[in-house]
């Protein structure tokens, strides 16, 4: 049951991903349009690709993050015996874990909250700068989902390791 609904949370997430970047190129197309062709170039096309971007950028982190496409160091790790591999990938979860509660949603919520008291607005498409913001608190919350399942399974494979290892040392006693 949780795999399908990962599955689904996947889909929907990398659907809006391709959504945002499909805007972004239109949005840059009409920009060098209006610039090069049009010789007048509009004012609120760079902004709207600013904000498109930040999107595009925080919520592709999160599908990377749920694709175990995250950044790390795997040449090393790589290298690691079986279970100390394990091991690295427990810490590089938590750590995407532990970032993403309190940096991005912690911080992002405050962020949001902050900007949105203070009605900041952006000059040329008059949009409240704390939804955009919205962003990181909202790709937070993928990135913990995502790194909170990593780990979890992580956990449990090391356990499981950890388990066999003790049952094959005491069949070999016997």
């Amino acid at each position: 049951m949780a795999e399908w609904i990962k599955k689904i949370l996947d889909g929907c997430l990398e659907i809006l991903v391709m959504a945002v970047v499909g805007v972004l190129v239109i949005d840059v197309l009409w920009q060098v349009f209006s610039r090069y062709v049009l010789r007048d170039p509009s004012k609120w096309t760079e902004e709207l690709a600013i904000f498109l971007l930040i999107w595009a950028a925080l919520l592709g982190a999160a599908v990377a993050t749920g694709r175990g496409a995250h950044l790390g160091i795997d040449y090393f790790v790589q290298k690691l015996p079986p279970r100390d591999r394990l091991r690295a990938e427990i810490f590089g979860f938590l750590c995407i874990v532990l970032f993403a509660f309190f940096v991005m949603i912690v911080g992002g919520t405050e962020l949001v909250q902050i900007t949105l008291r203070l009605q900041q607005k952006s000059p040329a498409l008059g949009v409240q700068m704390g939804y955009v913001y919205l962003a990181v608190p909202i790709s937070g919350f993928f990135m913990l989902l995502y790194g909170g399942i990593g780990l979890c399974e992580r956990v449990i494979q090391f356990f499981k390791t950890s388990v066999q290892q003790t049952d094959d040392f005491q069949g070999e006693e016997q």
